[in-house]
């Protein structure tokens, strides 16, 4: 190889959270966590993800735990490194859209909590819904000195999602203040070669720093890695050995080994990421023998890239139509998915439109007759209440699911009350830190459910010895 300059490879690590919610459906406990930070401390990563996604929602409903606990107890841990989040625009880490001030705020506490890097996405790539939560990290970042924006787009394929189609809509990114760019591959549909041309695409289109984050589930990602990285991507998600592959990423020390001794060696320790996983490996096998960590994620789904469809989805079709008695039908709904797909404007297939797009799919084929009866949601998304699609939605679908009522072609949000108010007064008994209100606001139920849990435990926190004035807890 002739010498080239060097341009190491940056690692974002996920194990402490995609990693875990792809695997084992976010179970990771905070305790679980903390015996080895020390470790991940000095590897050298660009950042950790660790919080946001299904993490927030899982540790109160399922772990019994206050994700702002564990965020404060991560953050006293990692000294040397940043810690990022992942967060659904407008959607932060729930499934409907909030109002402006709520955005706002929990942008704000994410980052006096602890959170350097928010990654911001919209499941329709519609930049209106990601102006709110990058306005405010900006607005926090000139306050506090920390806090760096990252929008991810959702990858997805069809005719709307041309290499111009990329570049231009990182130009519009850059332009709307974000401070990097990440592809969020979340079906594991970038194949190599097809990589290598994106980011070239970005990289015409915009002079952020370009991130990739895929899944291993069809098989392909190390290799797309590596073509991203040789085109110039800046950075890589990649997940410790004992949570990589199958519906994870790639493996942390196997991308580091991979670029050695080249001008994108990361140089980590291999040493020290054999220790880190090391501490892995026996939670490994007791998730997997208590079934938390199934067989059925761990191979390759080629079927992901054959139907352009994320493994998740996949599962869901399958256990919608098993609850029917109607599993003869999969091949039909599999047919019928791009069909709705394109009805509704050719959406990426990401939480939450994969879920819309699958269930209407399975309507329309289960019932005899396309479209004899629409989920909430479908007309929800059709009268434009998620935002934008790249392309028009079928007007003749339009018209069956609304009758007369006009779609809306303005920002959803625009439509919504500020809300903090309200959430204030409702969980004002529970209330014991300033992030309540939020825990309250985007779970009412789990969160309500959660605060009854806190205060009968005697063991837990002492609100007796609470600094009112702070709003600080010893733990």
């Amino acid at each position: 190889m002739m010498a080239e300059e060097k341009r190491p490879v940056k690692i974002t690590e996920t194990i402490l959270r995609d990693a875990h919610q792809s695997l084992i459906a976010t179970r990771m406990t905070t305790e679980q966590m903390l015996p080895i930070i020390d470790k991940m401390d000095k590897v050298g990563y660009n950042s950790v993800e660790c919080w946001g996604g299904a993490t927030f929602d899982a540790s109160l409903r399922f772990l019994k735990e206050d994700p702002w606990e564990r965020l404060r107890k991560l953050r006293a841990g990692f000294k040397n490194t940043k810690l990022q989040m992942l967060f659904r625009g407008q959607n932060i880490l729930g499934y409907s859209h909030y109002p402006d001030d709520v955005v706002e705020y929990f942008v704000q506490k994410s980052i006096a909590n602890g959170i350097d890097i928010i990654r911001i996405f919209d499941c329709l790539n519609d930049i209106r819904n990601l102006q709110t939560a990058v306005n405010a990290t900006n607005k926090f970042k000139k306050q506090e000195g920390r806090g760096h924006a990252q929008v991810a787009l959702s990858y997805t394929l069809g005719d709307a999602y041309t290499l111009d189609y990329w570049r231009d809509i990182a130009r519009k990114i850059e332009e709307m203040g974000a401070d990097s760019i990440c592809i969020k591959d979340m079906a594991g549909l970038l194949v190599p070669y097809e990589a290598e041309k994106l980011v070239k695409a970005l990289k015409e289109g915009t002079k952020l720093p370009i991130q990739l984050h895929t899944h291993y589930t069809s098989g392909v990602a190390a290799m797309t890695y590596m073509k991203a990285v040789e085109a110039g991507c800046d950075i890589i998600d990649t997940a410790m050995s004992p949570l990589s592959m199958g519906t994870s990423q790639p493996a942390t020390e196997v991308m580091a080994k991979t670029f050695e001794n080249t001008p994108y060696d990361p140089e980590f320790d291999q040493n020290l990421l054999a220790e880190i996983a090391d501490y892995f490996k026996p939670l490994r096998e007791e998730w997997i023998a208590s079934g938390r960590y199934s067989t059925k994620v761990m191979g390759v789904n080629i079927n992901t890239l054959r139907y352009q469809v994320p493994g998740g989805m996949l599962s869901n079709l399958v256990s919608q139509l098993a609850e029917m008695k109607q599993e003869d039908k999969f091949d039909e709904v599999l047919e019928e998915v791009p069909r709705v797909r394109k009805d509704f404007g050719e959406p990426p297939l990401v939480t939450p439109s994969s879920q819309i797009v699958g269930t209407q799919a399975v309507l329309n084929v289960v019932l005899g007759e396309r479209y004899k009866q629409f989920t909430k949601e479908s007309r929800d998304l059709l009268a434009g209440k998620y935002g934008q699609t790249v392309k028009p939605m079928n007007p003749e679908v339009q018209k069956k699911a609304l009758g007369d009522t006009k779609p809306i072609t303005h920002r959803p949000a625009d439509d919504l009350e500020p809300g903090l108010a309200k959430f204030e007064a409702e969980c004002s008994q529970w209330k014991r830190q300033d992030e309540d209100v939020l825990s309250y606001a985007l779970f009412p139920q789990v969160a309500t459910e959660f605060f009854k849990y806190r205060d009968t435990q005697s063991t837990g926190v002492d609100s007796t010895l609470a600094d009112k004035e702070d709003k600080v807890y010893p733990v």
